[in-house]
This record gives structure tokens, C-alpha cells and sequence, in this order.
């Protein structure tokens, strides 16, 4: 009985020390919050890519696509006005979608959505902002009235699919390869798999076990 009231003493004078000793220790566990970096604090500029060949055909894309319109823009009689509108919508809608592809790429925002085939999203725009642009600048062209806005705007117009011809062909060498080594992960994985289970299959303790 005394032996067991020894114990309960020094236990409760262990716990006191220790709560002292923790009191006057110099580290403590702070409270502070962890401040996590959330919404806009991760964007950064990509120079890599602005730099790249993608990125500069990227950037003169948006300029000439906005030239064109501004050039569009200025023209106040036509007729037939049809080329004329249609040339207008073309241009400023290149101009919208490839500014907003050049953000999402120049500021890393496409790594946020993974899901997204950034690459075949990107080719099927260079490509058809290529042809609209071609035939809006051919009918821009043949309706021409011998005015400088509708000069400018054709050439900048030709110029412009000049420039989405390149990275068409650049954008699909890319989805190319991309799909080329996306089919041999998923037959590499397939084959991994299927030997893993050949290889359970072959041992007989697993098979009694099944038993």
C-alpha cells in the first residue's frame, strides 16, 4: 500500500517537473497559421515558351489578327458588304480565342486543368483560324475597291494565315508525338499487368490458397 502511494507521488512530481520544464523551454509549438498560397499567388510568366517558336508565332498571330480588324474597322462604305462582315468575324475572333490560348499558355494556367488536351485544343484552332483567315482574305481580295484600309487588311489577313499555317503544322507534329507515346504507355502498362497476373497464376501457393 505504501509502495503504491510512493508511485502516485512520483508520478505526480514527474508530470509537475515536466510541465515546468515545458513551460520554461524557449520552443514552443506556435499557433500561427500556415499560410497556404491560394488563387493568383501561383501564376507565374512562362519566358520559355514566349521565347519558343510556338510562343513567337503565338504573339504575331494576336497581332495580326488585331491589325486586321482594327484595318476592317476603318472601312466606312462597301458593297457587297458581305466579305466585309465576314472578314470582321473572322479576325476578331481569332483575335479573342488565340489571346486567350497565349495567356493560359505564357502564364502556366493550362497546367491547372489537366483534363484538357491543350495540344489538340491548340491545333484545331491554329488550323481553322488558317483556313477562315485564307478565305476571308481571298473574298476580302476579289471584292477589293482599290481602298488602303481594305489593302491592309487583306495582306495582314494573308499574313495572318501564313503564320497559323506553321503552327498548325508545328502544333500537330506535337499532338503526334504525344499520342504516339501515350499509346505505348498504356501497351506497356497492358503488358505489365498481364504478366503480373501470369506470374500469380504460376504459383501454387496462390492457387491453394484460392482452393
Amino acid at each position: 500500500m505504501r509502495a503504491a502511494e510512493d508511485m502516485d507521488g512520483f508520478e505526480a512530481e514527474a508530470s509537475t517537473a515536466t510541465m515546468v520544464s515545458g513551460a520554461s523551454s524557449p520552443y514552443q509549438p506556435t499557433t500561427e497559421p500556415v499560410r497556404q498560397h491560394r488563387g493568383w499567388g501561383g501564376i507565374h510568366c512562362d519566358v520559355d515558351y514566349i521565347r519558343s517558336l510556338c510562343g513567337v508565332l503565338k504573339c504575331s498571330q494576336v497581332v495580326l489578327a488585331l491589325f486586321s480588324f482594327i484595318c476592317i474597322e476603318t472601312i466606312m462604305e462597301c458593297s457587297p458588304c458581305e466579305g466585309l462582315y465576314f472578314f470582321e468575324f473572322v479576325s476578331c475572333s481569332a483575335f479573342v480565342v488565340t489571346g486567350v490560348l497565349l495567356l493560359m499558355f505564357s502564364l502556366s494556367l493550362h497546367e491547372r486543368v489537366p483534363h484538357i488536351n491543350w495540344v489538340l485544343t491548340d491545333l484545331v484552332n491554329t488550323g481553322l483560324s488558317a483556313l477562315f483567315f485564307f478565305i476571308a482574305s481571298v473574298i476580302l481580295a476579289s471584292l477589293n475597291h482599290k481602298s488602303g484600309a481594305e489593302i491592309s487588311a487583306a495582306v495582314f489577313g494573308f499574313l495572318a494565315t501564313l503564320s497559323y499555317s506553321v503552327n498548325t503544322y508545328l502544333a500537330f507534329k506535337k499532338w503526334k508525338v504525344g499520342s504516339r507515346s501515350q499509346n505505348m504507355r498504356q501497351s506497356s502498362d497492358y503488358m505489365r499487368a498481364r504478366s503480373e497476373s501470369r506470374d500469380v497464376d504460376c504459383r501454387p501457393e496462390i492457387q491453394r490458397l484460392d482452393a
